[in-house]
C-alpha cells in the first residue's frame, strides 16, 4: 500500500488523474469509478486533461435504490454532471436503482463487472470505513448486493438532499470481493473526519468490521490523503 499524502483535496484530484492518465498510457481501459464529494476534484482535472475515454468503458461502485437515472440525487446524474458530460465513455454502466426485480440487477452488474475486468478502480471511504456502500460487517467475499444503509452514512449523505428523510435507505453496491479482483485501486480521503477510518484500514487488524482494511490484502493500492485526514498515523 502507497501512501501520498497532499497539501488539500485540490492537490489530491491533481495527483489522482496523474495516475489515471498513467495507467491510461499503461494500456487500461476499464475503470471503477466513485461518487460522492470525494472524487469531484478527481474529476474536474480529469475533464480538464487531454485524456479521451472514448475507447473506455466506465463501471461505477453503487447506486441508491429507488431512484430513476434522471434524478439529480442518483449517481448516474452525478457521473453524467461531473464527468460524463464532458468527457464521454464508450459504455457506462451503473446499477439501475429503479431495476423492478433486484435479485436480476444484481445478477446483470455480477455478469457487467466479470465481462469487464476493471484497470483501475477509484474509492473513496467512508466515517464509518466502508467502500462503496460495504458496511461494517460485509463478507469480504461479495459480490454486487443490495445493502440496507447505516445511520451513519445515511446521515453523511443527507447534505446532498433537503431533508435526511429523503435519503434511500438502500443502494446496489459492488461487493468487496469484485473490487479486490481490479489490477489497481486509488483510494482518496480528506478531512480530519476521515483519519479514524484511515489509521483503521492502514494500520489495523484486517477486519470486515472495517471494510477498507480489506485493502491491506491488494498488491497495488495507492492511498491519497491530505494532511487532516493523516493526521492519526504514525
Amino acid at each position: 500500500m502507497k501512501i501520498i499524502i497532499v497539501k488539500n483535496s485540490a492537490a489530491g484530484g491533481k495527483k489522482a488523474s496523474e495516475l489515471f492518465k498513467q495507467a491510461y498510457n499503461d494500456g487500461a481501459r476499464v475503470f471503477g469509478l466513485a461518487t460522492g464529494s470525494t472524487p469531484i476534484t478527481t474529476y474536474e482535472c480529469l475533464v480538464k486533461s487531454d485524456i479521451d475515454f472514448s475507447d473506455c468503458i466506465s463501471i461505477n461502485l453503487d447506486e441508491y435504490v429507488g431512484l430513476k437515472s434522471t434524478d439529480p440525487q442518483s449517481y448516474r446524474y452525478y457521473m453524467e454532471k461531473n464527468l460524463f458530460i464532458a468527457k464521454p465513455f464508450k459504455k457506462s454502466f451503473l446499477p439501475k436503482g429503479d431495476a423492478l426485480d433486484a435479485v436480476e440487477e444484481v445478477q446483470r452488474y455480477d455478469k457487467v463487472i466479470e465481462d469487464n475486468p476493471i484497470d483501475l478502480q477509484l474509492l473513496g471511504i467512508g466515517r464509518n470505513g466502508h467502500i462503496g456502500f460495504n458496511e461494517p460487517g460485509s463478507s469480504f467475499k461479495l459480490k454486487t448486493h443490495k445493502v440496507a444503509l447505516t445511520d451513519s452514512t445515511i446521515e453523511a449523505n443527507a447534505r446532498f438532499f433537503e431533508n435526511e428523510q429523503d435519503v434511500p435507505k438502500f443502494a446496489y453496491s459492488m461487493g468487496i470481493g469484485s473490487i479486490m479482483k481490479s489490477k489497481s485501486i486509488i483510494l482518496e480521503a480528506f478531512g480530519e473526519d476521515k483519519a479514524e477510518a484511515i489509521a483503521k484500514m492502514v494500520k489495523g487488524p484486517l477486519s470486515e468490521a472495517c471494510p477498507a482494511s480489506v485493502l491491506q490484502e491488494h498488491d497495488n493500492v495507492t492511498v491519497i490523503i491530505d494532511e487532516a485526514a493523516a493526521i492519526k498515523l504514525s
